[in-house]
């Protein structure tokens, strides 16, 4: 059978999932009565939860003795490092563009990695049955894309198609049929080459191990394409680390390869095939699993450096220990240690006494995601403020800074840029209308300066706006940037609120706790409408007499408190607080510093 690997690659929100789901339905890997969830391929609750594709995931369809391997892939580049191991698995791409917004900075990450590596596109746009969908100004802006990524000339001479991924369509003329995707299927077998590994077949057995899973009855499961010969299971093979040294040698328990949405057995994998293996101990992410007799590893594709670090620590609140059941730091540190094993993108370092570790990562997103993923496994965690890495250039100290892509109504353009330019020490790059009312500001801003800014973002534009952000090069230091301006009210008793308490310091500020909520000393509850921290008493009651007057038994009336999701609390705290992490509850507290942590905070700020 002939066989093709393509990848799907698209921003955050443009039908990527949505015409995979279409691919598998019309190729006929399901049955006509077989029940389907909606965007099938999100198979992690939190990927249904909040609507992203977080981990990179094969499938695979038949098209007319075709077998087509597709790869879903992650559209935001806080999980680049996903899409920078399974570019490597395929000989090409398909580039989903909204026909109304045009490609976006996490096109433009994914796209550039693509490119990079050589491969053709295939540029769809997507919901132009939108009416808001400008096909023609898309397709115009892929290509200026194109050209400011250095694409060559077989790469700029793209074929495209316009499509709308949930009506289950895509033609080559905006005029079409508006059937079917068989159109679609027709070119990426048409031009899409065939993998080049075929070829070598009968040379000896090596694979890259691209995607690191577990089995809970075959143990550990590691993914990839077989780059030369033939595997058998039983066969015993090795693994060489990326700098050639000798891991292991195993047994092949068992090969697996996509069949639609399922993994099925197989004897054996040829070149050119994208499988899984069963049977290692150590191997891991980035290995090369080949025979016994290949001395050299496969090279592994370098993955871009992190930009913040968060600091993970146990959970030394007085509320410690009553929700989740995993509170000890040996047993962080090994849940730690295992997410970096599979997320080659994250970076774990010991902190002297052994009690906190600091967490590398590309973004507040990508650590949001794996705290989260904590919490619901039974932990409680303590989380700092995200800081930015730095590092050095020939004697001078240098920073990431961040490309932010901004579509806001006119009205509030101005207080954005405002902002961006001001204090938080960006530079505005371009500057243009959307259309329908919009204006799209690009802008280059140190990754410090973002941290936190999302929140006020989303205020300055009363919730209208939409910010998006990407990894956009280094530049030398620009000096101290001002965190959050307001202080926080502090609790200065243990035990439950009073609502009586909470309605007499509304006047103080906002409230983060309702009532009947448990509190301590040192705990956040509410932020100072000034610029000081002020130590309250949430706990106190009415002074209760058996004398009644006017006016003095007004009713209490609370105004609705806020409630921050995980990455809005780490985003909002200031360098001496802390993010309680439980199962059930996200708490703020402020903490003291040791010495040490003193002055690292001096020294990164």
């Amino acid at each position: 059978m002939d066989l093709r690997n393509v990848a799907i690659i698209a921003h955050v929100d443009h039908g990527k999932t949505t015409l995979v789901d279409e691919l598998l339905k019309q190729s006929g890997a399901f049955r006509a009565n077989q029940a389907v969830a909606e965007r099938a391929m999100d198979s992690n609750d939190l990927e249904r939860e909040r609507g992203i594709t977080i981990l990179a995931k094969a499938t695979s369809v038949e098209w007319k003795g075709t077998r087509i391997n597709i790869v879903d892939t992650p559209g935001h580049a806080d999980f680049g490092a996903e899409v920078e191991r399974i570019l490597s698995m395929v000989d090409g791409v398909v580039l989903l563009v909204d026909a109304a917004e045009g490609p976006m900075p996490q096109t433009k990450f994914v796209t550039s990695k693509a490119l990079a590596l050589g491969l053709r596109p295939i540029v769809v746009l997507n919901k132009v049955d939108k009416p808001d969908a400008e096909p023609d100004r898309a397709l115009d802006e892929v290509f200026d894309l194109f050209g400011a990524l250095d694409a060559n000339e077989d790469q700029l001479d793209f074929p495209h198609m316009y499509a709308s991924g949930r009506s289950g369509w895509a033609d080559a003329e905006l005029d079409g049929p508006r059937k079917d995707l068989s159109a679609l299927f027709n070119l990426i077998v048409n031009h899409v080459p065939a993998p080049r590994q075929i070829a070598r077949r009968d040379e000896d057995f090596r694979m890259l191990a691209t995607t690191l899973g577990a089995d809970p009855f075959v143990g550990r499961l590691l993914t990839g394409r077989v780059e030369t010969g033939r595997l058998k299971v039983g066969a015993t093979v090795q693994a060489i680390s990326r700098i050639g040294q000798k891991i292991e040698q195993f047994r092949v328990t068992k090969i697996q390869a996509f069949r639609g949405l399922t993994m099925q057995d197989i004897d054996e994998a040829e070149a050119g095939d994208i499988v899984s293996l069963a049977g290692m101990q150590k191997a891991t992410v980035a290995d090369t699993i080949c025979a016994l007799a290949v001395e050299d590893p496969l090279e592994a594709q370098p993955i871009d450096p992190p930009t913040i670090t968060v600091t993970f620590g146990i959970n030394d609140s007085p509320l410690a220990g009553r929700d989740g059941k995993k509170v000890q730091s040996r047993v962080i540190r090994d849940r730690l240690y295992k997410e970096a094993e599979s997320n080659v993108a994250i970076r774990i370092n010991d902190t002297p006494g052994g009690e906190a570790f600091e967490v590398s990562g590309r973004g507040e997103l990508q650590m949001g995601v794996l705290i989260e993923n904590m919490r619901r496994e039974g932990f409680e965690l303590s989380i700092s403020r995200p800081q930015v890495i730095m590092k050095e250039e020939d004697g001078q100290l240098m920073e990431p800074v961040e490309e932010a892509t901004i579509d806001v109504d006119d009205d509030y353009s101005g207080a954005v840029i405002e902002k961006l330019t001001g204090a938080r020490k960006g530079e505005l790059a371009e500057m243009r209308p959307a259309g329908a009312g919009k204006t799209r500001i690009i802008a280059h801003v140190p990754s410090r300066g973002l941290i936190g800014y999302h929140g006020e973002f989303l205020t300055d534009t009363r919730g209208t706006g939409v910010l998006n952000r990407v990894f956009h090069g280094w530049t030398p230091h620009k000096g101290p940037i001002p965190g959050r301006r307001a202080g926080v009210l502090i609790s200065m008793e243990d035990g439950e609120t009073v609502a009586y308490a909470l309605w007499n310091l509304e006047e103080r500020g906002r409230m983060f706790v309702g009532p009947q909520a448990k509190v301590y000393q040192g705990m956040i509850i509410g932020e100072h409408s000034r610029d000081n921290d002020l130590e309250v008493n949430p706990l106190k009651g009415k002074k209760l007499t058996n004398v009644r007057a006017s006016g003095s038994d007004d009713a209490v009336r609370l105004t609705p408190h806020v409630n921050f999701t995980l990455e809005e609390a780490i985003a909002y705290i200031n360098d001496d607080e802390l993010v309680e992490v439980t199962p059930l509850a996200i708490r703020l507290r402020k903490r003291y510093l040791d010495p040490h942590e003193r002055k690292r905070m001096s020294k990164a700020s």
